[in-house]
């Protein structure tokens, strides 16, 4: 049993696309990013292109795969809890992923690694192997519940207004709305907010709610269908707007727009300190699938 990484997409998706889209919902997270470095290329979440992994068994089947995308921490996908042991002890030895072909810059050190994330228990199991290899703490920043949409079912009394496409008049609004949703949900942001927002705009994946005046009051994201898999997220709505149904049928509209893009899975994620989006998920159709956490490392 052995963990092969690389920095090529085509050859991780050769030896481990099959594996991921086997089970699009636990692999959620990395179908997507893979799909988005596709489309948008190697350095659209920084200057150092992604570095990806796969754990192969003896018998050479594939059943445990990764991903890092610099500056932003290491993605597990579905995998043992084995296997993410193993991983913290290759990544802790081996040298960081290095700049772009052609971009200054060395690799990374061992042992570089500010936060890991993945299905609970195998975020934990990496996270006690990484302590014991570097000697580094670590504490739990997030915890969060996967759902799945099962029957949609709208709110019966939604609020005045409509639902449509976010189109590049909405730029300016969307830069400022995405990174707002970063700070409050204590995560890192695009470092470039507007640029982020053009690229969503263009790959069709964000959602807009007007009120009855016409104000948009309200964001949130559908990513395109991967392996007949589409997560929903980021969902915002300004503070001052909140608490009038926006989100739950923007959310609604958004799932909605999934599946008619082909998506046979609608998946969602929700903090599990928001009791509030839980229960607003739950009642438009979504039912828990499992427990992740996100890690951070001292």
């Amino acid at each position: 049993m052995v963990w092969t990484l690389t920095t090529s997409l085509d050859e991780f998706r050769a030896a481990a696309g099959e594996f991921l889209a086997a089970d699009p919902a636990e692999n959620t997270v990395l179908l997507t990013i893979v799909d988005r470095v596709e489309r948008d290329g190697p350095l659209v979440y920084g200057d150092t292109p992604p570095r990806y992994g796969w754990w192969r068994e003896p018998d050479g089947t594939v059943t445990g795969a990764t991903l890092r995308t610099p500056p932003y921490g290491q993605r597990l996908g579905r995998m043992t809890t084995d296997a993410a042991g193993e991983l913290a002890r290759l990544l802790a030895t081996e040298p960081g992923p290095g700049p772009a072909p052609g971009q200054p810059g060395q690799p990374g050190q061992p042992g570089e690694l500010g936060d890991v994330g993945g299905g609970r228990e195998v975020a934990l199991a990496f996270a006690a192997a990484w302590e014991r290899q570097t000697g580094r703490g670590w504490f739990i920043e997030s915890d969060e519940r996967l759902y799945r949409l099962g029957e949609l079912t709208p709110p019966p009394a939604p609020p005045a207004g409509r639902s449509r496409l976010a189109s590049a008049a909405d730029r300016e609004l969307l830069g400022r709305w995405l990174a707002a949703f970063c700070v409050e949900a204590g995560v890192r942001g695009p470092d470039d907010p507007l640029l982020e927002a053009d690229q969503r705009i263009a790959a069709g994946t964000l959602l807009l709610w007007e009120d009855a005046d016409g104000r948009v009051v309200s964001m949130a994201g559908a990513s395109p269908a991967v392996a007949g898999m589409s997560r929903i997220g980021p969902v915002y709505t300004p503070r001052e707007r909140r608490g009038r149904g926006y989100a739950s049928a923007l959310t609604a509209a958004a799932s909605a727009h999934a599946r008619a893009g082909g998506a046979a899975e609608v998946l969602l994620y929700t903090d599990l300190a928001n009791p509030t989006s839980n229960a607003i998920y739950q009642r438009i159709g979504y039912v828990p699938v499992g427990d992740s956490a996100h890690v951070a490392f001292r």
